[in-house]
């Protein structure tokens, strides 16, 4: 059974019901990951005083911490809103944990929706269940893991919403297991990949923005990241939110969470095993052969990006395809970087109820 681990009290936030067209509009494409914004998306500016900046005041917590065995894990998890309420699981990148989603929770809640927001394996209270587990970070383990939480919370299904690491997870989850998603927030996104199409290599522009993970492929780099852990995070926020003002606050709130014991193990073998340099386990292989034809995404989608997104990214148009139900891309203009759900909670939050609403 899930535990309640602590307790805090945050405030709600009033938010506009009114629904959102999907666009259906069909463009022929392949999943790639390029640089750029296509045309023809909804474009919508987030509130400056929605963004979390130096000075703001900020939520502190989430109102419930919970930790229930699911799969190979005691997963640490924060939730929020109605017990009966429908149910909305939002997934965190890296170097990033379920903070992202601190003002965009309440906000749901307060619309009615049971909210989920896990550490992923890796972060936070999140641990697993027998140290002879290997510590793989490969997509397809993530999104079984995610797959196992729910089976845990006997929810049966959920709308999705991620970005980073989290959007993939997402992804994977709506196209493996589509009776499990009500519908779909993705940032980003198609983000599903494979070893082969990342053998591949990019434009020299493109394969300068993946420096951390050549640097990951080598012991200095493991190394690195182990005895830097806060300082390249850190690196990583501001070099993918170029405008994003966070403060130390809010930085070290989140950064509390890579000290987990399996943090490094989890992130190394993440990039690793993207470029063929460590192996997956068997017990994942069907998924990632099916995973390794693009599945398309049969579930309500919502696509989304920030206008100043520094981190690699697709280019809509490129991954328009492979959404093959309701759908919009909605472009957040105002500054909006990579972690877009904490830069513009608001938004991702109106996203959310809209594809609940389809």
């Amino acid at each position: 059974m899930a535990r309640d681990i602590e307790t805090e009290t945050v405030g709600t936030a009033l938010v506009d019901h009114g629904r959102r067209r999907f666009i259906g509009t069909a463009t022929l494409a392949a999943a790639a990951a390029s640089l750029g914004l296509g045309m023809g998306r909804a474009e919508a500016a987030e509130p400056p005083t929605a963004r979390s900046t130096a000075g703001s005041p900020l939520p502190t917590g989430f109102k419930s911490l919970k930790q229930i065995d699911a799969g190979p894990l005691n997963i640490g998890y924060a939730e929020d809103g109605p017990a009966d309420g429908p149910v909305v699981l939002l997934l965190h990148g890296w170097p990033y944990d379920i903070h992202s989603y601190v003002e965009v929770a309440p906000i749901l809640a307060a619309a009615g929706y049971r909210v989920i927001v896990p550490h992923l394996r890796g972060y936070g209270t999140t641990r697993f269940l027998s140290a002879a587990t290997p510590r793989n970070g490969q997509q397809a383990a993530i999104a079984a893991d995610m797959i196992a939480l729910m089976d845990a919370l006997k929810i049966q299904s959920a709308i999705l919403g991620g970005y980073d690491w989290g959007a993939r997870t997402a992804n994977i989850m709506a196209a493996l297991w589509p009776e499990r998603c009500k519908g779909m927030v993705s940032v980003s996104g198609y983000l599903i990949g494979s070893q082969d199409l990342n053998r591949a290599p990019l434009p020299p522009k493109a394969e300068l923005q993946w420096w951390y993970q050549y640097y990951f492929a080598t012991e200095r780099g493991r190394a690195g990241y182990a005895k830097y852990t806060h300082d390249f995070a850190r690196l990583i926020w501001q070099l993918a939110s170029p405008n994003w003002s966070f403060d130390d606050a809010t930085f070290e709130r989140s950064a509390v969470s890579l000290d987990n014991p399996d943090h490094v193990d989890i992130s190394i073998h993440n990039y690793r095993w993207r470029l063929g340099l460590a192996e997956g386990e068997a017990q994942y292989d069907a998924l990632e052969r099916a995973l390794a034809a693009f599945p398309t995404i049969k579930v309500p989608t919502i696509t989304m990006e920030g206008d100043a997104n520094g981190a690699p990214h697709p280019e809509p148009d490129m991954y328009r395809a492979k959404f093959t139900s309701r759908y919009e891309h909605r472009l957040i203009t105002g500054g909006i970087g990579h972690n877009l759900p904490q830069e513009a909670p608001k938004a991702l939050a109106q996203a959310v109820l809209d594809v609940g609403k389809a």
